[in-house]
């Protein structure tokens, strides 16, 4: 995989051959309440809720623009490529000791493409906060997801448990780590 990074403003953007990982930006709300809407897409997460609340998408969006966040999101934007402006989102979020944790997910429309490992890949590549560790972890009924972790490298350290708002419910999870460099 080729991988490119480009610095625009604070946080780069992260070319591929399908796809950049780009910095939000206003206009990804429609899509992404779009896609965060679908309960497949909501139950395997930690943080969105089913159903969305209006707005929900804008504040998710106004809140990766603000200058003192502390987690980083990117769209998968397959737009170079002819695709469409987000297949998903993908996200580190800061954590202390130069360590960060990997969110994502990926549109339906997108799933079993290989969209999710490569952008997994390429922000691994990328490593645009410079990170020592990413951590990760999925739910156990999503082994697609599990999948994608360890496909990239990461490696299982343990089960844990997360609560997901969507289920309202606290679900085990499978958690992985990846050194860098």
């Amino acid at each position: 995989m080729n991988v490119e990074t480009i610095t625009a403003g604070e946080q780069p953007v992260v070319a591929t051959e399908r796809f950049h990982l780009r910095p939000l930006v206003t206009s990804d709300v429609g899509l992404i309440e779009h896609y965060a809407r679908d309960k497949r897409v909501a139950t395997m997460t930690t943080s969105i809720p089913h159903p969305l609340p209006p707005g929900a998408a804008r504040a998710f969006v106004d809140r990766s623009l603000l200058p003192e966040r502390d987690e980083d999101v990117w769209a998968i934007d397959g737009t170079a490529a002819g695709g469409p402006e987000v297949m998903g989102l993908i996200s580190l979020k800061r954590m202390d000791r130069n360590q960060s944790e990997v969110g994502y997910w990926v549109a339906p429309p997108f799933w079993n493409t290989g969209l999710a490992s490569e952008a997994v890949q390429a922000l691994v590549a990328a490593n645009p906060l410079g990170n020592k560790t990413m951590f990760a972890s999925v739910f156990q009924d999503n082994p697609a997801s599990a999948r994608v972790l360890t496909h990239c490298g990461f490696e299982y350290i343990g089960d844990a448990e997360s609560f997901s708002v969507a289920r309202n419910a606290t679900v085990n999870t499978w958690t992985y780590l990846k050194r860098m460099g």
